[in-house]
């Protein structure tokens, strides 16, 4: 297990305070589970990655992995980058020009020099070159290689030294749109395959959901909400997580009061009252914000019947988009818009009147301040 305790990373500057660019970063991935660090450019997502790979030294904290402390500022511990035996792959595959595929592969453990015999590099190379899908190629310059077998064989190399840990900082971000989304499954399946736990850095939501057994988003330093990824995306914490991943629209209002003295409150804003869920107590006349998916947003053309008569409106059609396989549609309720994305069937056009449904359990309540949400871990 990897065990990350109250890390906190500072960078001095020539003038001015220094720049803290992790604080108080803690969390724990089991073994053999693939963790994300999701957040924009400058959270502090990659210094925390450097951090327990060994090559940033943090101000404070502790990292442990598999019950061996490789950093402690108490403790006065700091193992070196080179005896944390841990595969890193970068945002650049930094893979060798001048060897075939075969020789990058083994490179490490030919430096290595841990009395490995040549048959025994040979055997685990296959071995990993196999898993990598790229067995075939053994011969070819690297040169000669495609995007995404370079980034396969970067992965090899990590791999071949049967690192404790996976550290991948964005490794997908050079490549195109559909050979990214190739190498999602790829690279979800070779850490199936090989169980070998993964830390994996990224801005880009829609690998976090993918690939992920959980997700720290994080922001300005801190992480700001832990889960799995179907916590994180139908259970937003803050506003920040909730832009951040996806889209949602976001509704102002104030608390009733408990509706039936369970999780859900009875929610008063410009479009009427709404019954949403919070995960943590509310008091009546609290002014709260409501986070809502467009496609938790159901449209008909007819009322509904059935189902209850909570969170049941009419609005007018604003706008309606065509995408193929769903359309996107804008519903003017008074001075609020909402989206909803729908079924491309659903017929209503531009100023017609359509109603609207949502689940209680799809309004969630947003918070801002305090701790940081975290869900139990849960494998999606």
């Amino acid at each position: 297990m990897l065990s990350v305790r109250s890390l906190n990373t500072e960078y001095k500057t020539k003038s001015g305070p220094a720049v803290r660019a992790a604080q108080d970063v803690a969390f724990e991935v089991p073994p053999g589970k693939f963790f994300t660090l999701l957040g924009p450019s400058g959270c502090g997502k990659t210094t925390t990655l450097r951090s327990i790979a060994g090559l940033e030294r943090p101000t404070s904290g502790e990292i442990e992995v598999g019950g061996r402390l490789v950093y402690s500022s108490s403790k006065n511990v700091f193992v070196p980058l080179n005896r944390r035996n841990f595969g890193m792959v970068f945002q650049s595959y930094a893979i060798w020009p001048h060897m075939s595929v075969y020789q990058n592969a083994a490179f490490p453990l030919e430096v290595r020099k841990r009395g490995l015999s040549p048959a025994q590099i040979k055997d685990k190379v296959a071995t990993v070159l196999k898993a990598v899908a790229l067995d075939h190629l053994t011969d070819r310059e690297a040169t000669k290689l495609s995007g995404g077998q370079q980034q396969r064989l970067a992965l090899a190399r990590a791999l071949v030294m049967e690192p404790e840990l996976l550290l991948l900082d964005e490794p997908l971000s050079n490549l195109d749109a559909k050979l990214r989304e190739r190498m999602r499954f790829e690279l979800k399946r070779i850490q199936r395959e090989l169980g070998v736990t993964t830390i994996y850095v990224t801005h880009d939501q829609a690998e976090a959901l993918a690939l992920s057994h959980e997700i720290a988003v994080m922001n300005e330093g801190r992480i700001v909400q832990i889960g799995s990824p179907r916590a994180i995306y139908d259970r937003p914490y803050s506003r920040f997580v909730a832009e951040f991943i996806g889209n949602s629209n976001f509704i102002d209002g104030t608390v009733l009061g408990a509706e039936n003295g369970t999780s859900h409150w009875r929610i008063r804003g410009a479009m009427g009252d709404l019954v949403a869920i919070s995960d943590t107590p509310l008091k009546a006349g609290q002014n709260v914000t409501l986070s809502i998916r467009p496609e938790n947003v159901e449209l008909a053309d007819d009322a509904f019947s059935g189902g209850g008569t909570l969170n049941l409106f009419s609005g007018k059609v604003d706008q309606r988009i065509f995408l193929g396989d769903y359309a996107d549609f804008q519903i003017r309720l008074g001075n609020i818009l909402m989206m909803s994305r729908a079924h491309p069937a659903l017929r209503a056009s531009v100023d017609e009147t359509i109603h609207m449904r949502m689940s209680p359990d799809s309004c969630v309540v947003l918070h801002e301040g305090g701790t940081a949400a975290t869900k139990p871990y849960t494998a999606d």
